[in-house]
Parts: C-alpha cells; sequence; structure tokens
C-alpha cells in the first residue's frame, strides 16, 4: 500500500501524540492497494471506447444522409466517437471517480441509444433526427454495443473501487 505524509496528522487524527508537534499522517493514495487492478480496468475500459469510437467514426459516413435541419445522424456518431475517446485518454491518464463515472455515463448512454433505436421506432426527437434501425446485420453495429455494455460495466467497477479506496482514506 502506497503513504503519503501530511504534516500535523495521524491516521487516528490530529498530532501523534507525545512530543510530536507537527506530525505525520499516513493517507494512503488515491487508488492505494488496488492501484493495478484499477489500471486494468481502466486500460480495458479505455480499449472499449476505443472501440467504440472506432466503429462510430467509421460508420458516420453511411448515416450523414439522415438528417434534420439542425443534425445528421452521421455527425451524432462523429461527436460520440470523439467523447469516447476523450474519455478513454482521460481513463489512462488518471482514473479518478469523476472519470470513471463520465465513462460510465458515455458507454451506457450509447449502448442505451443503438438498443433503444434497434428496438423502438421514436421518431425524431427534437433536434435529432429519425435514428430508428431495425437490424443488427449493419457493419460494426453487434461489436460496438456489446464494447459500450461491456464499458458500462468496466466503467461502474472502476467507479466502485477508486470510491471504495477514497473512503478508506477518509476513515
Amino acid at each position: 500500500m502506497t503513504e503519503h505524509t501530511t504534516p500535523g496528522l495521524t491516521s487516528r487524527g490530529l498530532g501523534s501524540g507525545a512530543g510530536d508537534s507537527g506530525a505525520r499522517a499516513t493517507a494512503t493514495s488515491h487508488l492505494s492497494g488496488d492501484r493495478p487492478l484499477v489500471r486494468a480496468l481502466a486500460a480495458a475500459t479505455a480499449a472499449l471506447l476505443a472501440v467504440d469510437a472506432f466503429v462510430h467514426v467509421t460508420d458516420a459516413r453511411l448515416y450523414d444522409s439522415i438528417t434534420t435541419s439542425t443534425v445528421s445522424e452521421g455527425t451524432l456518431f462523429r461527436v460520440e466517437a470523439l467523447v469516447a475517446l476523450v474519455v478513454a485518454i482521460a481513463l489512462l491518464i488518471e482514473p479518478r471517480p469523476a472519470v470513471w463515472a463520465i465513462a460510465a455515463v458515455v458507454a451506457a448512454s450509447a449502448a442505451a441509444a443503438v438498443l433503444l433505436f434497434t428496438y423502438v421506432d421514436v421518431g425524431a426527437l427534437g433536434p435529432l433526427p429519425d435514428m430508428y434501425e431495425p437490424t443488427w446485420a449493419l457493419s460494426g453495429k453487434a461489436v460496438s454495443a456489446i464494447a459500450e455494455i461491456a464499458a458500462t460495466v468496466l466503467a461502474l467497477a472502476g467507479l466502485t473501487l477508486t470510491l471504495r479506496g477514497d473512503r478508506r482514506e477518509v476513515t
């Protein structure tokens, strides 16, 4: 377990006892003993988000003709790809709780969208075009959906581990 020292604090509170006037405290590091597991989850989640991004950016051109006066489905695919890629990089740099939460939201929202628009014809939603596509036979669609669902699960696991590590720092 990695420990950091902070003047004036100990694991039992302020000061460390007799004769200690600027005591040192030990606080477990942000990722503590779970660091290798958290890093592995971050790498796996980032890889799954990269798969999602690749599929979306590759297939975006196929959806440029599905549009409203505001935005095309191809543009939405490109935005999804960019966001997934940025979050993947953020996870690799610093897998903190906020980044894990964003990764879970990005992956879950993408998975929810593909499932919704495959099974339900909701029509156009405000400025969004009608994205109903009742098939899994299209290139990359199933791979992307699987990656999004798996990334959601792993991001939630990473979030849980980092929050648990943060709680250990406080106690």
